[in-house]
């Protein structure tokens, strides 16, 4: 009897090949996805990962992250900018994915004996993401680097405690001791965190610990000297200071002598996160506090309003509100704590609306940061060091 031969099902065939692709793609697109939460610590489309920009928000990652293929991807670019002093430059975004080209350019003569700055929280940024990348990884490479930026710190410090903007010396304001924008606190706490054996840096020697140490004191010894004394009472600090005198000094046209509201706080911290204070710190916590409270301006807030015509197409304006929270000047006149606004010019205004359009609206004239420093950090501070004694 003749069999009659079935027919495959080209139906059920497709449809399995089908499935297998389906199954086949979503393994794929799954892939990528863990990808991309393990590089950035969140889940990104698919289509589009953003880019990652070199700031200090890089430190805030997860422990896992500085071990992925991201961060030591980074890392890698930070031993290539690297300059031959053991310091970095700044105003660059050193986490961007380099060309070929680029990488020879960094490793060039030129480059590597280009200039390196504190200034901008270059250097001990770089420094502090190396050290985590190297305590996830345990690769050497970012341990030395890690060393070589605190030979190059320890090197830029002054006899007399203070730090330079840029180091090897550039010749100008940058020579100053520098507290702007946090450039000579921000290398204090690190060298701080370092002597004191601190994650992430209980790799290093105890040569160094013990140098970063003796640093930390002579940094903390030409703060108190520098705390500007008016009629013999402490106030604050000048963004930036004499390396001879400890002069208050003036930086660019618009930053003249003067006492910063600003640079202050960040200063003001630091002194208050040291253990067992001595009297001279006290004090200086204490005069810088009180003035502080004497400079205030309340009943005043800033605001951004739409204008076509400026540079930004808007601009900052000074408007009264008796409920605005508690606000200080940048910079305040040394004898008189009248609040100064400066143009390119040089000139002192009192007023915010005195001075150009693009000075007005591209730099930071009013601050409240000193608010959560004298509401919450100072009566904490008090009430651990200074009732207690």
């Amino acid at each position: 009897m003749k069999r009659n031969k079935q027919k495959p099902n080209l139906t059920s065939f497709k449809t399995w090949v089908y499935s297998i692709r389906a199954l086949h793609t979503q393994v794929v697109l799954a892939f990528y996805c863990l990808l991309a939460v393990g590089c950035t610590g969140q889940t990104h489309k698919t289509h589009a990962a953003e880019p990652v920009r070199w700031s200090r928000a890089l430190l805030q990652q997860s422990e896992s992250w500085y071990a992925a293929p991201e961060a030591i991807r980074i890392a890698d670019n930070l031993l290539l900018y690297q300059r031959d002093s053991g310091g970095w430059d700044k105003n660059t975004d050193m986490a961007k994915v380099l060309s070929s080209k680029e990488r020879a350019m960094l490793q060039s003569e030129v480059e590597k004996k280009g200039e390196a700055t504190i200034d901008n929280n270059a250097t001990f940024t770089q420094m502090e993401f190396l050290a985590k990348v190297y305590k996830a990884t345990g690769q050497d490479k970012y341990k030395q680097s890690f060393l070589r930026g605190v030979d190059y710190l320890l090197e830029a410090q002054y006899e007399n405690g203070g730090w330079p903007q840029f180091y090897p010396i550039k010749k100008g304001y940058y020579e100053h001791i520098t507290f702007n924008d946090g450039a000579m606190i921000g290398v204090m706490e690190l060298l701080t965190d370092v002597a004191h054996k601190k994650e992430p840096y209980t790799f290093v020697d105890t040569e160094r610990v013990n140098q970063a140490a003796r640093a930390v004191d002579k940094g903390i010894e030409v703060i108190l000297k520098t705390q500007v004394k008016v009629n013999g009472k402490l106030t604050v600090w000048c963004a930036q200071h004499d390396r001879y005198d400890l002069s208050p000094q003036k930086a660019r046209a618009y930053e003249l002598p003067s006492l910063s509201g600003g640079e202050t706080v960040d200063i003001v911290k630091y002194l208050m996160a040291i253990e067992n204070p001595s009297p001279a710190v006290m004090h200086a916590i204490e005069g810088a506090v009180v003035w502080l409270e004497q400079v205030k301006f309340e009943g005043i807030r800033l605001e951004r309003v739409a204008e076509p015509a400026a540079r930004k197409k808007y601009d900052v304006v000074v408007i009264k509100d008796p409920s605005a929270p508690p606000m200080w000047a940048r910079f305040y006149d040394i004898n008189t704590n009248q609040p100064m606004f400066v143009g390119r010019d040089g000139i002192v205004r009192e007023n915010l609306s005195e001075i150009e359009e693009e000075r007005r609206n591209g730099y930071n004239w009013y601050s409240n940061a000193p608010q959560e420093l004298l509401e919450k950090d100072y009566p904490q501070w008090k009430q651990q060091w200074v009732t207690r004694k």
